[in-house]
């Protein structure tokens, strides 16, 4: 089912900024819910086979601003990667319209582009006066807003004469360079990491993931999906980002960390150039009634993974910075010759090696 992209038409100038939250909310909302309904998990599946050449499909990798570089996080990267699979773009590069004016091209007229969204907080000015006067704290407000980007392959012209030069989207990894990349994540997370059992979970109280060994996985590709989808619920400990990952089986808060982990993994998937899969599609139904009764549950849920994401890529890039010249230890736990079971209270995948 292709969804509808909501934004202002080329020619018409951007949408505007503000507006109501709430119904940016639902509206954003609506769109993850109806994909998800659909049976198409918005952060799996924004690209196709790429051969060695790098032509026949996009390789997977983060959307991003094609002028400044920077990936879009959270939400956005939902938002970007379904217009991407609806729109069958083959970049994962975006500009505002005047961004396209700036790198010497333009956005082709009656294009449509899709609206993304800024959430940050302000103080206002009287505010801040209050406080001084009173002593206390200053109570910032919260504020979101929308703004218009188009793919690059909406637009024409760019990088041409004296426009600003772009960034453009990453080469394919082979797999042989992939599983090495994915090795030092693991080893850089200095998340205790054992090896053996049937079953891939997380202890939260005793703080360590554990996974199936590597040949117990049909795909080889899968052992390091599995393992970076376990590490994002680790980010959650009390001594990273300290989110609430202690819950019931079964239960909403349980679907919401289960949704983080999910997007965190794909996000973390992307960057690394390895294709995300879904792990968890039978939560789907769980994600369904959060999603219904909360409109602002997507929203957390993607920053928090893009948070759990981050984290550990740049837990990555502090062990690249000190691995040059070095030869490191692994830092991971040996693999048990007695695999440990799940202890109560672990974040459990609930399945053999797939």
């Amino acid at each position: 089912m292709r969804q509808t992209s909501k934004g202002c038409v080329a020619g018409e100038g951007e949408a505007p900024r503000g507006g109501n939250r709430n119904s940016l909310y639902d509206e954003v909302t609506a769109k993850i819910i109806g994909q998800l309904e659909a049976g198409r998990f918005p952060w799996v599946q924004p690209w196709g086979p790429v051969d060695g050449a790098g032509q026949g499909g996009l390789c997977p990798a983060l959307p991003h601003n094609a002028l400044t570089g920077r990936s879009y996080s959270g939400v956005n990267v939902l938002l970007l990667w379904g217009s991407v699979i609806e729109g069958g773009y083959p970049s994962q590069g975006w500009l505002t319209f005047k961004q396209a004016l700036e790198a010497g091209g333009n956005v082709r007229k009656g294009e449509k582009g899709v609206t993304v969204v800024y959430a940050d907080r302000f103080t206002p000015q009287a505010e801040k006066a209050r406080a001084q006067e009173s002593g206390e704290d200053a109570r910032s407000v919260p504020f979101l807003k929308r703004f218009t980007v188009f793919n690059v392959a909406q637009c024409e012209g760019l990088g041409e004469g004296q426009g600003k030069e772009l960034f453009g989207d990453p080469a394919p990894l082979p797999e042989r360079e992939m599983v090495p990349l994915a090795e030092e994540v693991i080893t850089a997370s200095g998340v205790p990491f054992r090896i053996g059992g049937a079953k891939a979970f997380y202890v939260p109280s005793a703080d360590y993931v554990q996974v199936p060994p590597q040949p117990a996985f049909f795909e080889q590709i899968n052992y390091y999906r599995t393992a970076l989808h376990e590490l994002c619920h680790a980010t959650g400990h009390g001594s990273r980002l300290d989110r609430k990952i202690l819950n019931p089986f079964g239960s909403k808060d349980y679907a919401r960390e289960e949704m983080v982990a999910e997007m965190g993994s794909a996000f973390l998937c992307a960057a690394l150039g390895i294709v995300p899969t879904v792990r968890h599609a039978d939560y789907l139904g769980s994600w369904l009634e959060v999603l219904r009764e909360d409109n602002r549950a997507i929203f957390r849920a993607a920053s928090q993974a893009s948070k759990a994401a981050e984290w550990l890529l740049a837990k990555h890039a502090e062990y690249r910075v000190s691995k040059d010249g070095e030869d490191g230890e692994d830092g991971r736990e040996a693999p048990q010759s007695k695999p440990a079971e799940p202890e109560q209270g672990s974040i459990t995948e609930g399945r053999a090696a797939a």
